[in-house]
């Protein structure tokens, strides 16, 4: 699997080097050299800082910054050694043999020694780590610490080490495909898979039309709009269309809106296949406005994705705290643009797959202190299924990685539904 591990050598450098998310890793590989080489970046980024660590408890002077490449190729064999299972010499060969072809060559005893070292001693290293705390950056600790307090934050770093399981949103006959797919229905009607692996087209079901993948706590704002048959509904930054299959199989009339022409046409791709219609626009949000009202507006805003780092743990070294900054102005102008939109008496709702709370609370505290002819209509436990830890005092949504621990875990998620006064 050398081409495999080539290949993620290439996305970490492209990740923590250029601050860029390859979605392709593996692409030009077979099945089976494709998803080892994502399962591989994957490991080392949600294990980063406890891989990091260990690395330099066995140098005696840390690697001098222009060593960036024998760095990332012991963090991938670390990775394997301690936290995939390969065995010890095929770790350590490979990533001999990687360093040679990076033209490494001056590093190559070094490589070898140490991750033999790591063979022999790194699982009890590995043991007496703080795992949550190595593996997420310091501000994400400190601004989760501040949110939920000690306990929680702990929670969520821990979750964050497992990888997410695959949910699935079904147009209709859940317990038939909850069967079929070898999956439990999970309280908010979400069906979960108890395996992972293999191709999601490969399931049944999929060439079909009959679900699609989407995470739990992402099916969940819909949800809040109660009953959407018949009624004109905007799915404003709609792309990749989840949330507008959602809608669209509910039998509201959709109109899916979203800046990103490439984006869009997946969103096309996804409710060709299963069948389902909606009117699809190209444009910004914050400017488009519609000829007529809409009966109720969801807003799902760009935003940090800190609530998905079990699903992209590349986003936990990408996102830096002026990216929070300066996503709060454009939710700001989205959630202005989607009161616009919406009739007297109609329902906004505003969501973001982040845990920061400026990102959440925060921007509807400060709607409101503006003034914004809106009031809250506060989310009770019966519209998430009784599941009361996910409501917040102010009767917000608020769901945590590890929520539903025991089933897995859930997408970290903040939704407000706002009525239009």
């Amino acid at each position: 699997m050398s081409d495999a591990r080539s290949e993620a050598f290439a996305a970490l450098d492209a990740i923590l080097r250029h601050r860029q998310s390859p979605e392709d890793t593996g692409a030009g590989l077979e099945e089976r050299d494709r998803a080892f080489a994502r399962l591989l970046v994957a490991t080392t980024l949600r294990r980063l800082g406890q891989i990091d660590a260990l690395i330099g408890q066995c140098l005696a002077t840390p690697l001098p910054p222009k060593a960036h490449k024998v760095q990332d190729v012991l963090r991938l064999g670390t990775a394997q050694l301690l936290f995939l299972d390969t065995p010890a010499h095929a770790a350590v060969d490979t990533a001999v043999d990687l360093a040679r072809i990076l033209g490494q060559t001056a590093h190559v005893k070094l490589v070898n020694a140490l991750l033999r070292r790591l063979a022999r001693e790194g699982q009890q290293r590995a043991a007496e780590q703080d795992a949550a705390r190595l593996n997420t950056p310091d501000w994400l600790w400190d601004s989760w610490t501040a949110a939920y307090g000690d306990v929680l934050c702990r929670q969520i770093a821990l979750a964050h080490l497992c990888e997410a399981p695959l949910d699935i949103s079904v147009k209709d006959d859940a317990a038939g495909w909850a069967d079929a797919l070898s999956a439990e229905i999970l309280p908010t009607g979400t069906l979960r898979r108890r395996t992972t692996g293999g191709a999601v087209s490969a399931l049944p079901g999929f060439d079909q039309g009959a679900w699609w993948v989407q995470d739990a706590a992402a099916a969940l704002p819909v949800r809040l709009l109660g009953p959407v048959a018949g009624r004109r509904i905007a799915d404003l930054c709609a792309a990749p269309g989840g949330k507008t299959a959602q809608l669209a199989a509910a039998g509201a009339a959709v109109t899916a809106l979203d800046r990103s022409a490439n984006r869009l046409e997946r969103l096309r791709h996804n409710l060709s296949r299963l069948g389902l219609a909606a009117e699809v626009v190209t444009a910004d949000a914050a400017l488009w406005r519609p000829q007529e009202p809409f009966d109720a507006v969801l807003l799902d805003a760009p935003c940090s994705a800190t609530g998905t780092f079990r699903r992209h743990p590349d986003a936990a070294w990408l996102k830096r705290p002026d990216d929070v900054a300066k996503l709060t102005a454009t939710q700001t102008r989205l959630l202005t643009a989607a009161i616009d939109m919406v009739a007297p008496g109609g329902l906004v709702v505003y969501c973001t797959c982040s845990l920061q709370p400026e990102e959440g609370p925060a921007r509807i505290e400060a709607l409101l202190a503006a003034g914004a002819p809106v009031r809250r209509r506060p989310i009770t436990a019966d519209d998430v299924e009784g599941l009361a830890e996910l409501v917040t005092a102010d009767g917000d949504l608020r769901s945590l990685p590890c929520h539903l621990s025991e089933k897995g875990g859930m997408d970290g998620f903040y939704a407000a539904r706002l009525e239009r006064l």
